[in-house]
């Protein structure tokens, strides 16, 4: 899930252009495009793109009836009872839609917390004609040009996108994207633009267009935030430098994480679409190598070490966020604790 986008993340640290970050980024993204995965991580250049976009809102009536938070997201992120529960309470239904060559793009619902969201959507074609061509493996999907939904909040953001097909309805795919930020998100606006739906084509090596159409939406994110914070202030020895646990916030569906290293990390001036071996080496030790488990009561032990986030020069230190959206959804009542770089913070359920 989030190797390509680690990888394009850990850019916005280094001392390169624009355009070298977005070298780097795109040959990178080639590289995971060959390997499809569950979820394809949707690129902060693409994201910053749809920011600057004009957008259009059109009702909730171009596709039918309003889905409800619980259809859309229930069997993406679980759908037992307890999950069912924590959906109905903190997910919010959405409905703005855009319409282009006969082919509607409906933002369904929306679930997260303080600084989290994953934001399910359809694509559907509206004569109910089925919209791949046959054959056509989901995990080789990919939005071509603007590349998705954005946040209008300050600070670094970061995500990862999939597709899932339904085999009973061939004219819609769903489309879940997530979204993270190392400031609260929570009611702000949301826009998206989107240009053709592709497939990934393993012998041509590059993306190709099934689905021609260009797309805008906008709207409010509004929903319950489930998240709690369980404090911070603790501190652990790693690679000769001291960490410093800020604050450690979860929730039903996600974590975040912020710490502070007494050591500024520093970057090379490598060349363009190069990733230096010293500023591999720089990115592990201040955010990969960091640990990150969740324990749930019944012992299950998640890693979440390989979550996405920020790093960042501060005079003389370094300040990291760290976390993202799990792979299901967990009630605050199963989980017994988050340990960061060993040290242990309780979990009690509000």
């Amino acid at each position: 899930m989030n190797e390509l986008f680690e990888y394009k993340q850990s850019l916005d640290g280094l001392r390169f252009t624009e355009e070298q970050k977005q070298t780097l980024a795109a040959r990178a993204a080639q590289t995971a495009k060959r390997t499809p995965r569950r979820r394809r991580p949707i690129l902060r250049a693409a994201l910053a793109a749809a920011v600057m976009a004009a957008v259009l809102v059109v009702g909730a009536g171009a596709t039918g009836l309003l889905k409800t938070a619980v259809e859309s997201f229930g069997d993406i992120f679980g759908g037992g009872t307890a999950q069912t529960e924590v959906i109905d309470k903190i997910g919010r239904p959405i409905g703005a839609s855009d319409t282009d060559n006969g082919v509607t793009i409906t933002a369904d619902a929306i679930i997260g917390d303080q600084y989290n969201a994953a934001i399910v959507c359809t694509i559907r074609r509206d004569d109910g004609t089925s919209l791949l061509p046959e054959g056509t493996d989901a995990r080789s999907l990919l939005m071509g040009g603007f590349g998705g939904i954005s946040l209008n909040v300050p600070g670094g953001s970061h995500g990862s996108s999939w597709f899932v097909t339904d085999e009973a309805d061939r004219s819609a795919v769903q489309l879940v994207q997530t979204v993270s930020a190392d400031t609260p998100i929570t009611k702000c606006t949301a826009t998206a633009e989107f240009k053709d739906l592709c497939g990934w084509d393993d012998e041509a090596g590059e993306a190709v267009s099934l689905v021609e159409g260009h797309w805008k939406l906008r709207f409010d994110v509004d929903y319950e935030d489930s998240s709690v914070a369980l404090g911070g202030g603790g501190t652990f020895e790693q690679d000769g430098m001291t960490f410093t646990v800020d604050t450690v916030t979860v929730s039903p569906i996600a974590i975040q994480v912020a710490y502070t290293v007494d050591s500024e990390v520093v970057w090379s001036n490598a060349p363009s679409g190069r990733e230096a071996e010293e500023d591999r080496l720089q990115m592990q030790r201040y955010f990969e190598n960091v640990e990150i488990l969740l324990v749930k009561k019944d012992g299950t032990v998640v890693d979440l070490s390989g979550s996405g986030g920020s790093v960042k020069p501060a005079r003389g230190t370094t300040v990291c966020a760290k976390g993202g959206v799990f792979d299901e959804i967990i009630p605050l009542e199963e989980m017994a604790s988050i340990s960061v770089g060993g040290i242990v913070y309780p979990i009690s359920a509000q």
